[in-house]
């Protein structure tokens, strides 16, 4: 009878050679130089942009009138919405600025960024601004004494153009960052999917039995 050799088991002992780990990917940085320029790009183009808000705003807001008796200066029209329409014509022109600024920045870059966001947001709010401040400039005279004196008793004049309103100043940015999030939802190109790592099945592999082995251990009596 010859002495069966059992297999040392080294599953106690770690294994010689194991698997590197994959490597950690380095950190990329938030916004990229690339990210930076288009960013600041987009700020100073629609912020210029506001200039047109102004003109448009000047021509198409309605009027109010004052006359003067010679000593003070009166509503033409007490009943009158011209203050009212004022509001609703710089908001109405900003939200529609809003939206061709989100189209034309979304069809520049269509893969969208947070610093697109940012730029869009940041020239948005410049532009509503610099639209207000060049409409209040083009507009009548605020000297209300000057002009009334300038027209004559009696002869009804331009107030000067205001902003009762002043929330009006975010329909621009609001819409803006709106729809081109919506735009970017909804058309924008998708990043591809990561794809799956392969990892190693473990560190130690037990040997294989074949079937015609003796679990016992003993070889089978010789005849």
């Amino acid at each position: 009878m010859t002495e069966a050799v059992t297999p040392y088991d080294k599953s106690d002992q770690p294994p010689s050679e194991s698997p590197s780990a994959p490597a950690a990917p380095a950190s990329e940085p938030a916004f990229s130089p690339s990210d930076i320029r288009d960013g600041a790009a987009i700020a100073l183009v629609i912020g210029v942009a506001g200039v047109l808000l102004g003109l448009l705003w000047v021509w198409l807001a309605p009027r109010v009138q004052y006359v003067s008796n010679g000593e003070a200066v009166f509503l033409r029209d007490t009943e009158s919405e011209a203050r009212i329409g004022a509001d609703g014509t710089f908001l109405l022109l900003s939200v529609g600025f809003g939206v061709l600024s989100a189209l034309a920045v979304f069809l520049w870059r269509r893969g969208g960024g947070a610093a697109q966001v940012v730029g869009l947001a940041v020239g948005s709010v410049f532009a509503a601004l610099v639209g207000w401040r060049v409409g209040l400039w083009l507009g009548p005279s605020s000297d209300l004494v000057a002009v009334a004196r300038k027209a004559g008793k009696g002869v009804p004049f331009d107030a000067p153009l205001e902003l009762l309103a002043h929330g009006a100043l975010l329909g621009w940015p609001m819409a803006a960052v709106v729809v081109h999030l919506a735009l970017t939802a909804l058309w924008g190109t998708r990043d591809p999917a990561p794809e799956l790592g392969v990892w190693p099945s473990g560190y130690y592999q037990a040997p294989a039995v074949s079937p015609s082995a003796d679990p016992s251990g003993t070889e089978p009596p010789r005849p």
